[in-house]
């Protein structure tokens, strides 16, 4: 079984330079740290991944256009929709808790995976 994605987790954008760290939103399950669902989608659960090198951000291509060559500027996540899968297993209300296995795709065309979960036991509460 996925490990659930809890907060703290490590988050790789593929047009990212950095990992970013996740963080869920009102979590009713630990795993060792609250436990996020698939919804949990805005900038407050997404950190910025370092620089964005998507030729998709319209920021990127206004300053590689100006400097004739490909130039990353600062990421701001714009996730698109819900995790997916989710988990199969578990959900934190009528929501699919987000596991190690789901992905989520951002509007210049990143794609979010999860690198570390941050599970490191479960408690329901």
């Amino acid at each position: 079984m996925p490990d659930l994605v809890c907060t703290g987790a490590t988050l790789k954008c593929s047009f990212g330079t950095v990992s970013a760290t996740f963080t869920a939103t009102a979590a009713k399950v630990s795993a060792g740290a609250p436990a996020g669902v698939v919804t949990d989608t805005s900038t407050a659960n997404v950190q910025p991944f370092g620089l964005c090198e998507s030729p998709n951000n319209p920021q990127v291509q206004a300053v590689s256009e100006a400097v004739g060559a490909l130039t990353p500027q600062p990421c701001q996540p714009v996730l698109v929709g819900d995790w997916t899968p989710g988990s199969a297993q578990v959900t934190v209300g009528a929501t699919a808790a987000l596991d190690s296995d789901s992905q989520c795709s951002c509007a210049w065309g990143g794609a979010i995976t999860v690198t570390d979960a941050g599970q490191t036991a479960v408690t329901l509460s």
